[in-house]
C-alpha cells in the first residue's frame, strides 16, 4: 500500500481540496477554501497546513490549493461560510479554523445558527493536548469530575455531526462522516471535527487512496407513488388550498416546478423567510410573505385554507404565527420536505422527497384540478389591497414626511430606494432587527436568489460578514446588506476582511440610535421600551433615559477603511445607491449611513407572535399587555389534525 507521511493538518488540507459534489450532472468543488484565525492552537498545524498548501507541494493531486482568508472575527467568519453555502444553494462550502479557547468558542452561536438553517459548513475548532504532558496549559478549562471534557463539548448539540480527533488512524473516518454530513440534504448543518493543538502537528503515514479525488452526489429523493395519490386526493377534496414556500424550494431548485404548478392549479402561495422569491413578484399566485411578519393577502388566505400544503418548510412559529395563522376547523397539511423529521410536523400527510421531484410528480397527478374563477378573483383582490399598502409605505404621503425631523426617513422609504434602484439580480441581506420583518413583507423578489434573510437563528452581527460570503459566492451580484445600527456595533470589524480581500458589499446602515425591533416589542408587551435606546444614565433618575450618546457609526465605519456616504434626504440617499452600484467591483465596502424614525411602523397585517407577557404586574401598561395576549393565546391550535367546530 503507497502511503504519504503528512502531519494531521496537512492531511486535512490535502484531503479537503480533493472533494466534489455533484448534482444534475454538474460538479463543483466542495469546499471554496478555509476561514480562519490563528492562535497558539493552530498556527503550527492548520497554520502551516495552509501555507504549505498555497506554497504548493509535490503532491500529483496538488491541482489547486485551498485559499485561506484572514478574518476579525470566529463567530463572523461562521456567518461567511453560511452566506457563501446557502448563495450556493449548499453545493459548496467553507471550512473554519479556530485557536485554542476563546477562538473556538467564538464559533458557537455560528455553529448554532448554521445547524438551524440547515447550511453545510465546517468547523475546525482546536483543542487542548490530547497527551495532557503539559495540562493544564493556557486556556484550558479544567472539570474535577471529567479529565476527558473540553470547552469543545459545547459543540455537541449545536452540530449536526460531532468528532473528537484524538489520534491521528482517527482523521479518515471522521472525514468521510463529515463529508457525508455536509452533503446530505436532509442532515447537513454545522460540521464539527475538534483537533487537539498536538495532534494537528504530529506526523502519520496515510494511505494515498485518502487523498483521492471523491465526488458526493447530492440527492434528489423521488416521493412514493402511494404519497402523491394520497396527497393529491386530498388536495382535489380541497375548496380553498394554500401552499406555504420554504427554503427548500430554493435548495432544490424547485422554483420553476412551483410556478408550473401554481400556473396549472391556481392554488395560491405564501412565502417563509427562506423561501421568499419562490415565485416572482407580480406573479398571480404569490401572496407575499405568511405567518407573524406576513402581509393580509397571504394571512387572510391562510386562516381560511382547508389544506395547506407545505414545501420544504421547518414550520416555525413565525410561519404559523405561533399556531394562531391557520383557523379552519378542519385543515389538513400536506407537509412535503427532503427531512423525515419536517414532514412530519403539524400532523400532516408527509410526503418525503426532493420538493423538485415532489412538485413534479404532484402537478401531473392533479392533471385537470384547479382552483374556482371566484377564488383566483378573491386572490387577486387582496393582493391588489396589501400592493396599494407596500406602495404607500414606500412613497409615504406629506403627512407622514412633514412629521419627520429633518433629514431623516422611514425605514420602509429606506427600503423602498434600495428595492427600486437595485437591480433584480441584486442581492438584499439581513437577519435581526425590525427589517427582517419590514423585507418580509414589502420587499419586491425579482430573482430566485436575490432575498437573504437568515430567520433561522435571527442573529445580531450575521449581515455584514454573510454579505461577503455571498459576494464571494456569485460576484456577478451586488449585496445591499441591510442593518440597524444595534445589529452593526455587534460585528462591524468584518469591514476590514472586505477591504483586504477587496471585496464589494454595499451596507446599508441605518441609525434610529438604539433597538428598533425590540424597543417596539417592548412596548406592546407593557415594558414601555425600558433599555432598548442608547441613551446616557439620567443624572438625576439614575436610569438610562438621558440625552442620546453621541454614537459616530459613519466615523467608524470610515475608520475601518470603508467607504462611506452619508445621506440625509430621500434624493441623496437615491443618489448614494446609484454611486453605490457604479462602484468598482474590487473597491471594496460602500457603506451608506441614513437615519430614521423608528416610531414610523410598516404596514401591518395584525398577525401575531408568542411572547409571554408577565402575569402579575404593578404597571398598568404590562397589565394590559397581559390580557391582550390572554384573548390572542384563545386563537392558538394545536394543529394535529382536524378540529370539530
Amino acid at each position: 500500500m503507497t502511503t504519504v507521511r503528512l502531519t494531521v493538518a496537512q492531511a486535512v488540507v490535502r484531503f479537503l481540496r480533493q472533494q466534489w459534489t455533484e448534482r444534475d450532472g454538474e460538479r463543483q468543488r466542495l469546499f471554496a477554501g478555509c476561514l480562519g484565525i490563528f492562535g497558539h492552537g493552530n498556527v503550527a498545524g492548520m497554520g502551516q497546513a495552509l501555507l504549505q498548501d498555497e506554497l504548493g507541494d509535490d503532491s500529483p493531486a496538488h491541482d489547486q490549493h485551498l485559499p485561506y482568508v484572514l478574518v476579525r472575527n470566529e463567530q463572523a467568519m461562521v456567518h461567511t461560510a453560511v452566506g457563501y453555502a446557502r448563495q450556493k444553494d449548499r453545493l459548496q462550502a467553507w471550512a473554519c479554523t479556530a485557536s485554542v479557547g476563546p477562538g473556538s468558542t467564538n464559533m458557537l452561536t455560528g455553529a448554532a445558527l448554521a445547524t438551524i438553517n440547515r447550511i453545510p459548513v465546517l468547523l475546525l475548532p482546536s483543542g487542548t493536548f490530547a497527551t495532557r504532558v503539559s495540562a493544564p496549559v493556557l486556556q484550558e478549562l479544567e472539570q474535577p469530575y471529567a479529565a476527558d471534557v473540553t470547552v469543545n463539548d459545547a459543540f455537541r448539540p449545536l452540530s449536526a455531526f460531532f468528532d473528537r480527533v484524538q489520534r491521528p488512524e482517527q482523521l479518515p473516518s471522521a472525514l468521510l462522516a463529515a463529508m457525508r454530513v455536509l452533503t446530505d440534504p436532509a442532515a447537513t448543518g454545522a460540521v464539527t471535527l475538534a483537533l487537539p493543538q498536538d495532534v494537528q502537528a504530529e506526523a502519520f503515514d496515510w494511505p494515498a487512496e485518502l487523498f483521492a479525488e471523491r465526488v458526493w452526489r447530492i440527492a434528489r429523493p423521488v416521493p412514493e407513488a402511494v404519497d402523491i395519490e394520497d396527497a393529491a386526493t386530498l388536495i382535489r377534496s380541497a375548496a380553498r388550498p394554500f401552499v406555504v414556500a420554504g427554503g427548500g424550494v430554493h435548495y432544490s431548485g424547485a422554483e420553476a416546478a412551483l410556478r408550473t404548478f401554481c400556473d396549472r392549479t391556481g392554488i395560491p402561495v405564501g412565502e417563509t423567510q427562506a423561501g421568499k422569491g419562490s415565485l416572482p413578484h407580480g406573479h398571480p399566485q404569490l401572496m407575499g410573505a405568511v405567518g407573524s411578519t406576513g402581509t393580509t393577502a397571504a394571512n387572510a388566505l391562510a386562516a381560511e385554507a382547508d389544506v395547506v400544503i407545505g414545501i420544504g418548510t421547518r414550520w416555525s412559529d413565525f410561519t404559523t404565527a405561533s399556531r394562531t395563522a391557520f383557523q379552519d376547523k378542519g385543515v389538513r397539511f400536506v407537509n412535503i420536505n427532503v427531512a423525515r423529521f419536517d414532514a412530519g410536523k403539524q400532523a400532516g400527510l408527509p410526503v418525503v422527497a426532493d420538493a423538485r421531484e415532489a412538485l413534479t410528480a404532484l402537478t401531473a397527478a392533479l392533471d385537470g384540478y384547479a382552483v374556482s374563477a371566484d377564488r383566483r378573483a378573491r386572490q387577486e383582490a387582496h393582493w391588489a389591497a396589501w400592493d396599494e399598502r407596500v406602495e404607500a409605505a414606500y412613497h409615504p404621503p406629506a403627512e407622514v414626511t412633514d412629521a419627520l425631523a429633518e433629514g431623516v426617513l422611514t425605514q420602509a422609504q429606506v427600503l423602498g430606494v434600495v428595492n427600486e434602484l437595485s437591480d433584480p439580480r441584486d442581492v438584499v441581506l439581513c437577519a435581526a432587527g425590525s427589517m427582517p420583518g419590514d423585507l418580509h413583507k414589502l420587499w419586491r423578489v425579482r430573482d430566485r436568489k436575490g432575498y437573504h434573510v437568515e430567520y433561522g437563528y435571527s442573529c445580531m452581527g450575521y449581515e455584514v460578514p454573510a454579505s461577503i460570503g455571498i459576494r464571494l459566492a456569485d460576484p456577478s451580484r451586488d449585496v445591499f446588506a441591510m442593518v440597524g445600527d444595534g445589529g452593526y456595533l455587534m460585528m462591524p470589524t468584518e469591514l476590514v476582511t472586505a477591504v483586504q480581500e477587496r471585496v464589494k458589499v454595499v451596507v446599508v446602515l441605518v441609525q434610529n440610535h438604539g433597538f428598533h425591533s425590540i424597543g417596539s416589542l417592548s412596548e406592546s408587551l407593557g415594558s414601555q421600551r425600558f433599555g432598548t435606546s442608547y441613551r446616557y444614565r439620567g443624572g438625576s433618575s439614575g436610569r438610562l433615559d438621558g440625552e442620546r450618546l453621541p454614537v459616530d457609526l459613519a466615523a467608524n465605519a470610515r475608520s475601518l477603511g470603508a467607504h462611506v456616504i452619508e445621506v440625509h434626504s430621500r434624493a441623496e440617499l437615491e443618489q448614494a445607491v446609484k454611486e453605490a452600484k457604479a462602484a468598482p467591483a474590487d473597491g471594496g465596502p460602500v457603506v451608506i449611513h441614513v437615519e430614521t424614525d423608528p416610531s414610523v411602523q410598516a404596514p401591518d397585517s395584525d398577525s401575531w407572535w408568542d411572547v409571554p407577557v408577565s402575569a402579575v404586574s404593578e404597571l398598568e401598561s404590562t397589565r394590559e399587555a397581559h390580557a391582550a395576549y390572554v384573548e390572542r393565546k384563545l386563537r392558538q391550535r394545536p394543529l394535529v389534525g382536524p378540529q370539530d367546530a
